[in-house]
Parts: structure tokens; sequence; C-alpha cells
């Protein structure tokens, strides 16, 4: 009889000690997106030229982004892994392959994919189908060199001839798989200083604005 209470006693502190580490146990954070205005992407300071529509007084240098910091990365350190995305007018590179700084001489291993689906439902980040740029010449870029293509259509952008304004395909999300093994995924919502609704072609251009959700643990789920 005294063993048989002895034995229900341990068995008893055991389940409230299993109960309070349970209840201590910190619950998981949910992840959220977040939104990041207004990144400059080599505006061009004397506007565009009439006749060709070229860019004037542009710099032809990327504005660099690290999703694990949600912040911009100087120039300076282009050559190195702080960085896993970069943003020049309409073209967007990654930190990997030969194009990653805009010259070549990758540090990263950064890759990509255009998923065609909504922001929310992407869940889970794909298991394969990530890609690297492969862009030698900076002076001479070939569209299809770039993980997310160059060209109205083809990667996360239309462009409209008649009014001269770009605009982000509304299903289009970017997956990453980045250098530090984390995933990312992210939706660009303007490509417009301060996102107007309907922007024309005087609008001043060149500034995203987009969300994203950063997973740190190296899983695959945005939940």
């Amino acid at each position: 009889m005294i063993r048989s209470v002895s034995a229900s006693l341990v068995a008893f502190v055991l389940i409230l000690s299993f109960a309070s580490c349970s209840n201590n146990d910190p619950a998981p954070v949910p992840l959220t997106a977040v939104t990041f205005k207004n990144l400059v992407a080599d505006p061009p300071s004397g506007g565009y030229n009439p006749t060709n529509g070229q860019p004037i007084g542009v710099t032809n240098k990327f504005t660099f982004f690290s999703f694990s910091t949600g912040a911009l990365v100087a120039n300076a350190d282009s050559l190195t892994t702080k960085w896993d995305i970069g943003f020049r007018g309409t073209t967007i590179i990654v930190n990997s392959g030969s194009s990653a700084n805009g010259i070549g001489n990758a540090k990263g291993n950064t890759k990509v994919q255009v998923l065609k689906d909504i922001f929310d439902n992407i869940t889970t980040a794909p298991d394969a189908g990530y890609l690297s740029d492969n862009q030698a010449d900076n002076k001479k870029p070939v569209a299809t060199s770039y993980a997310i293509p160059l060209g109205s259509g083809s990667g996360w952008y239309n462009y409209d001839r008649t009014t001269n304004v770009v605009s982000p395909i509304a299903g289009r999300v970017l997956v990453f798989q980045m250098t530090n093994g984390n995933y990312a995924k992210m939706e660009i919502i303007s490509y417009y200083q301060d996102s107007p609704i309907a922007p024309i072609a005087t609008t001043k251009d060149r500034y995203y604005t987009f969300r994203y959700i950063y997973q740190p643990n190296g899983s695959k789920s945005f939940k």
C-alpha cells in the first residue's frame, strides 16, 4: 500500500513538472509581412530624354537590401555577403552567380524564383527551382541571364508604352533561398514614389515599395 501511494505521488509530481515546463515554453511567434517603402533604385536626376525615353543623370549603381536586417546595405559592401537583393531601375539582381554586384564576382549564394501565385497563399518555400544570376557584362545586359527576367511581362512588371507606366504584375511573388540558408518571399507593390494608385508618366519612378516575410530559422514555412 505504501509503495502504491509513493508511486502515485511520484507520477503526480512528474505530471506537474512536465505541465510547468510546457506552460513556460514560449509560444511560436507567427511571421508577419513587413512593408519597405520608397527604396531608391537609381532615379534619373535629369528626368528622361523626350526623344528616346532614356534616363538622364543615373549612376548605374544598384541599391542593396538585406532581408535578415530589413535594411539597406552600403554600395561599398557590394562584394560581401551582407546583402541579398539589389535594385536598379526595373532590374533586380540577387547576390549569386556572376552579376551579384552589377559587375561580377559574386560573394553570396542567394537564389530566387518567380512564382505565379498570391502572396498570402504561399505558406511554404519550394524545395527546388531557385536560380542564380549569370550576367557577366553589366554594360550589355542580357534579359535571359537574370534569375528575375527583364522585360515587360517576363518577370515582375508590365510596361505600358502608351502611358510609359511600369506596373507590378498581380500574382507574381519572388521567393528567395539565401546565402545563410534562410528563406524569404517578396511582393512588389509599387515602382513609384509614395505608391500612387494611378501613376502617370511624370510621376517619380524607381522608388520601390514592397512587402516581404523573412523566415529566420531555416524553415521553409512562412506561417
